[in-house]
């Protein structure tokens, strides 16, 4: 199983960024896919999920900021981040529910 996060960056406050997480090793359109964050000094906190549905559930600190979804076709999920704020500040990690993988993160710095 492997997992790749790219799309990080420095962004302004107010600003949009967009993830994606590309995905191998796996039967990617059966699993449910999931966004993590971890900001220094702070545990590793669920963002957003995706069932292989397409149902969708946030964190309520990012709800109607935050959009996820899934391209089964390119293994692919993405986290669409729109008016981001200095506490969106992170390394964003895509997982697999219910797996123990984890890719190598991309980092998210929203700052003036």
């Amino acid at each position: 199983v492997q997992l790749v996060e790219s799309g990080g960056g420095l962004v302004q406050p107010g600003g949009s960024l967009r993830l994606s997480c590309a995905a191998s090793g796996i039967i990617f359109s059966a699993k449910w896919m999931a966004w993590y964050r971890q900001a220094p000094g702070k545990e590793r906190e669920l963002v957003a999920t995706i069932t292989s549905g397409g149902n969708t559930n946030y964190a309520d600190s990012v709800k109607g900021r935050f959009t996820i979804s899934r391209d089964n076709a390119k293994n692919t999920v993405s986290l669409q981040m729109n008016s981001l704020k200095p506490e969106d500040t992170a390394v964003y990690y895509c997982k697999i529910v219910g797996m123990d993988d984890w890719g190598q993160g991309t980092q998210v710095t929203v700052s003036s």
